[in-house]
């Protein structure tokens, strides 16, 4: 199983509206994530920094690819834009990865 770690920011004062938005995710959203493979997704925010953690059960690659292709994740990134400021890696649409350097099992 590949993991997968992203950063963001929160544009100053949003941080309510983000955790809300968390809060009422789309079911589509959801199956979509799901049909990538990913699961044990968590989002951790301190301040307005964001750090995203998830494994994915098929690979990255594959993840990576059916989030680039899905309408849903396409929309719920515009949904998401006046509240989130979020690099995306030009190749796969996706939030750089970061680069792992330490794991404890």
């Amino acid at each position: 199983m590949e993991r997968y770690a992203w950063k963001g920011r929160i544009l100053p004062g949003k941080q309510e509206e983000y955790k809300r938005r968390h809060d009422q995710i789309w079911p589509e959203m959801k199956q979509v994530l799901k049909k990538a493979g990913i699961c044990r997704y968590s989002i951790w925010m301190a301040g307005d920094e964001l750090f995203g953690y998830y494994e994915c059960e098929k690979g990255i690659a594959y993840a990576s690819k059916i989030q680039a292709e899905s309408e849903v994740v396409a929309q719920w990134d515009e949904y998401m834009k006046d509240i989130l400021v979020m690099e995306k890696d030009p190749i796969t649409g996706a939030q750089p990865l970061l680069e792992q350097v330490f794991w404890l099992e």
